[in-house]
């Protein structure tokens, strides 16, 4: 079963084909130039990944106390629901039917697999060429620097280096004393505030934020309302954690954004704020119940994606070690 958001909110993509990304452009926001060159130079292809470090990492490894592990990705499936058009298909190749001859002297028998699948379903991370402004992409890039059919030349997710860094859970629907965020609540810079001093946390240059909002439990419990809209991150709070020079920001939903927006009219314009005009990467449909229950709020946050050469965005499984 496949889920179609409403009408308003489909954007324009490309058709694409096995491995799919797609490059979405927005124009919510005036086309204004004061957002570029970036902070970390005209050529730059990175964005806040030029916050990570040696030493930070070797700062975030001292967080580990217990070897415990958590998979922050969800497991993605044909029924995993999904923005748009997006779908994933996975086909198993039996070498012979079972019972056939096998091969070699060791007598070898296998499977294989293969999949159709567009790279923005489940858990995910969005490239610095996913989301833009008037078709202007981070750094002030025109599409037409980038994109190609068979793959993008430039900010494509294969070319990121690992993210290890220090992890930081914000519990926003724990500050609200609920189990679950209600559609259209925007995540605002105080309510991140308030979080950080009920949690007794900062957070610091080079970090991963991570935002739960107890809305993945409709992903399979009631899909239809998963994507009919969200609660997330409001524009002021994006701009306010923009200024921490945060590596990614990332939430329990499956599009970071507040939907429906808080100006009416406007689609993604965190992903705008992020993305396009700061270079910090987007994480969607993190799972976050796991660490809630531990209260694990800090963590060391490790991040090697798959490395598809020319993907927009691309489906992973972040990994917080306490």
């Amino acid at each position: 079963m496949r889920f179609v958001l409403p009408t308003r909110a489909i954007l324009t993509s490309f058709l694409c084909v096995t491995l799919v990304s797609v490059t979405v452009t927005v124009t919510a926001v005036a086309a204004d130039d004061d957002w570029y060159p970036s902070r970390y130079g005209a050529e730059d292809t990175l964005g806040a990944i030029n916050e990570l470090s040696r030493e930070g990492v070797v700062s975030a490894a001292r967080l580990v106390k217990t070897g415990k592990t958590y998979a922050l990705g969800v497991e993605t499936g044909r029924d995993t629901p999904a923005y748009g058009a997006r779908g994933f298909q996975l086909f198993a190749v039996a070498h012979g039917d079972g019972t056939g001859s096998t091969l070699g002297t060791n007598q070898v028998t296998a499977h294989d697999d293969w999949m159709t699948v567009w790279l923005g379903v489940g858990t995910q991370i969005d490239g610095l060429g996913h989301l833009g402004i008037n078709h202007r992409y981070y750094n002030g890039n025109k599409a037409s620097d980038f994109y190609a059919p068979t793959g993008l030349t430039k900010f494509a997710t294969h070319t990121l280096p690992p993210i290890v860094t220090r992890g930081v859970l914000l519990d926003i629907a724990g500050l609200k004393g609920v189990p679950f965020l209600e559609t259209g609540t925007p995540i605002r810079s105080q309510d991140v505030k308030d979080a950080l001093a009920r949690q007794k946390l900062t957070i610091g240059r080079g970090d991963v934020v991570i935002l739960n909002t107890g809305w993945q439990r409709f992903a399979t419990d009631d899909p239809e309302r998963f994507l009919a809209g969200m609660p997330g991150l409001s524009v002021e709070a994006a701009e306010w954690l923009a200024e921490k020079r945060v590596v990614a920001i990332g939430s329990d939903n499956w599009g970071l954004d507040v939907i429906p927006a808080e100006k009416e009219g406007e689609l993604f314009p965190v992903h705008q704020v992020l993305l396009a005009k700061n270079g910090i990467y987007v994480l969607e449909n993190i799972r976050t119940d796991q660490l809630v229950a531990d209260k694990a709020w800090e963590f060391l946050f490790v991040l090697g994606q798959p490395r598809f050469v020319g993907a927009v965005q691309m489906v992973i499984n972040p990994v917080a070690i306490r």
